[in-house]
C-alpha cells in the first residue's frame, strides 16, 4: 500500500528533528501565549556571553574580526547556528539544517587563514541562510510540496557557488509557502512559521522564514526571493532591511520555482540583514563574482561604488521621497491603519517634506513612520 502523505511529511519532520542537535534543544521554551519572543535567545542559557557578543554583532564588524582572527569561523558558525536553532523553536522558521556540513566548512576558512593570513574572500566565515528554492547540491529543495520530498539538488545553484566562493558559510535553509507568491508563510510540510514580535502574526511571505531568522539574529544575512513583495513584506513585518534587486542583478539559475519557464513574471533573489551594512557586504560581493558568465540571466554590470554614492545626485543629500499611502482606490483596512496628525504627508524633522495629492485619504501603516527615521538615520557603520 503506498505511504500516506501524511506519512511522507511525518518521516520528513523526524528527518528535520534529527538533524538538530540534542543540546541544542530548549527544555525552557516560553508559553504559547507569550507572544513577543524577541529577547529569548539572549536569555535563554543556551548562549555564551561570547555568542550572544558575536550573534549581536553587525556583519561589518563581523566581518574584521574574522579577518583578523579575533573570532575563528568555528566560532561563528557555531554561534549563530545555535541561535538559528533556537529561532526555529519558538517560530518554526526553517526546513533543511546542515549544521555539521557548515562546521566541515568553517573550518576549512580557519585552516585556509591560518596557513595565508588571508581571507578565501569578502565574505569570509559569515554564515548566511537560504530561503528553501535555492538549491544546495545533497539538499532537498521541496518548496512546501509534498511530492518534491526525497529530491535532492543534483547541483548547487549559481547563487550558492557565488557565496562560497565568496567565504560564507550555508548552514540552514528557511520555510515558505507552497508555491510562494504568498503574503504569509504555511505549506504542508513544515507548517506555519510565526512572528517574533508576536506568535500570533505572521511573520510575512514568501521569504517569512528569513524573515524570522533575520529579526531574531539566527542569521548575518538571509537570501529571500521577490516578485511582489516576498522579501519587503517580511522585512516590514518581522522589522528587518531587505532588499529586492532589479531584476537580472542576482544569480537566479539552478533554483527551484512553482513558474519554470513563466517568464513574464520574474522572481528575483535578494538579501534580508538587520543592517545595511549587511545589504551592501551582500549585493557587491555578489556582483563582484560576475555570475553572468554562468547565469546568461544576469546583467554584466558589476559594483558601482559611485552609484552607491549617488555622486552624480549630490551625494544624496538633497534626496526627497514622496510617500502614497494609498492609491485612492484601495486603501489599508482601518484595523490595520492608524491616525499620523498629518494625514497628507510624512515630514521627518529637519528633512526635506514629501508632497500628496490632498484629495487622497492618506493612511499610515503601523510601525512604518517609526522605521523611516530610522532609514535615514543610519549609523556610520552601516554606510
Amino acid at each position: 500500500m503506498p505511504q500516506s502523505w501524511q506519512d511522507i511529511v511525518a518521516d520528513k519532520k523526524l528527518k528535520q528533528q534529527a538533524s538538530i542537535p540534542k543540546e541544542w534543544i530548549l527544555k525552557n521554551l516560553p508559553a504559547e501565549d507569550e507572544l513577543n519572543i524577541m529577547e529569548f535567545p539572549d536569555a535563554c542559557g543556551l548562549l555564551s556571553p561570547k555568542e550572544v557578543e558575536i550573534t549581536n554583532t553587525h556583519v561589518g564588524l563581523l566581518l574584521a574580526n574574522l579577518a583578523r582572527s579575533r573570532w575563528s569561523a568555528v566560532e561563528v558558525t557555531t554561534a549563530f547556528a545555535k541561535r538559528a536553532i533556537i529561532a526555529h523553536q519558538l517560530t518554526n522558521c526553517l526546513t533543511e539544517i546542515f549544521i555539521e556540513r557548515a562546521l566541515a566548512r568553517a573550518a576549512q576558512l580557519d585552516e585556509h587563514i591560518k596557513k595565508t593570513g588571508k581571507v578565501v574572500g569578502a565574505l569570509h566565515g559569515l554564515p548566511i541562510s537560504l530561503k528553501d528554492q535555492v538549491s544546495i547540491k545533497g539538499i532537498e529543495s521541496t518548496m512546501g510540496y509534498v511530492s518534491w520530498i526525497g529530491k535532492s539538488a543534483e547541483r548547487n545553484s549559481v547563487l550558492v557557488d557565488a557565496l562560497e566562493s565568496l567565504g560564507a558559510v550555508l548552514c540552514v535553509k528557511t520555510n515558505i509557502p507552497q508555491t510562494l507568491m504568498w503574503p504569509e508563510t504555511f505549506n504542508h510540510v513544515f507548517g506555519r512559521t510565526t512572528n517574533p514580535h508576536n506568535r500570533s502574526l505572521t511573520s510575512g511571505g514568501s521569504s517569512g522564514g528569513e524573515g524570522a531568522l533575520v529579526a531574531l539574529k539566527g542569521t548575518t544575512i538571509g537570501v529571500g526571493s521577490d516578485i511582489g513583495g516576498s522579501i519587503r513584506i517580511p522585512s516590514a513585518c518581522c522589522g528587518t532591511y531587505g532588499f529586492r534587486p532589479s531584476t537580472g542583478r542576482v544569480p537566479y539559475a539552478g533554483c527551484v520555482n512553482s513558474l519554470e519557464g513563466q517568464d513574464s513574471l520574474p522572481s528575483v533573489l535578494g538579501p534580508l540583514s538587520n543592517s545595511i551594512g549587511g545589504i551592501k557586504a551582500f549585493m557587491q560581493g555578489v556582483m563582484s563574482q560576475k555570475t553572468w558568465l554562468r547565469d546568461p540571466s544576469v546583467i554584466r554590470k558589476g559594483w558601482d561604488e559611485n552609484a552607491y554614492r549617488l555622486v552624480e545626485h549630490g551625494g544624496g543629500k538633497a534626496l526627497c521621497f514622496a510617500i502614497l499611502w494609498n492609491d485612492g482606490q484601495v486603501v489599508p483596512h482601518l484595523g490595520n491603519s492608524t491616525g499620523t496628525g498629518n494625514p497628507y504627508g510624512y515630514r521627518p524633522t529637519g528633512r526635506p517634506g514629501t508632497g500628496t495629492d490632498s484629495d487622497l485619504r492618506i493612511h499610515s501603516i503601523p510601525g512604518f513612520n517609526g522605521l523611516l527615521p530610522l532609514a535615514w538615520d543610519v549609523s556610520p557603520e552601516d554606510d
